[in-house]
């Protein structure tokens, strides 16, 4: 097992649930925050902005998991990286984009 590996996998995961509200929302055709949007981390960017980036997250995040090391399903190890990774990205997500999209934490 090589750490490496391992951490190559947590941030597929994070890679890969970052990936999901840009490609959503650009497919919806609703504008959402993107890392270049003006001003940085509150605006909107277009859909077709959140296409690009969603599909750039999905790359790298694929590229993380199935070109380095040898990801296996059904190796315990790499599959919790990977969740681990999802997980953390998803809740980061959910709070950060909370605050502008009605999602506040009470």
């Amino acid at each position: 097992m090589n750490w490496l590996h391992l951490l190559s996998y947590l941030f597929a995961g994070a890679f890969l649930a970052n990936a999901i509200p840009h490609l959503v929302s650009g497919l919806m055709g609703r504008p959402f925050q993107t890392p270049w949007a003006k001003p940085r981390g509150f605006g909107q960017s277009s859909s077709i902005e959140n296409v690009l980036w969603g599909f750039c997250n999905l790359v790298i995040g694929y590229l993380l998991l199935c070109r380095v090391g040898n990801f296996d399903l059904r190796t315990n190890h790499d599959v919790i990286a990977l969740l681990l990774g999802t997980l953390l990205m998803s809740l980061g997500l959910a709070w950060r984009f909370g605050q502008f999209n009605g999602g506040k934490l009470s």
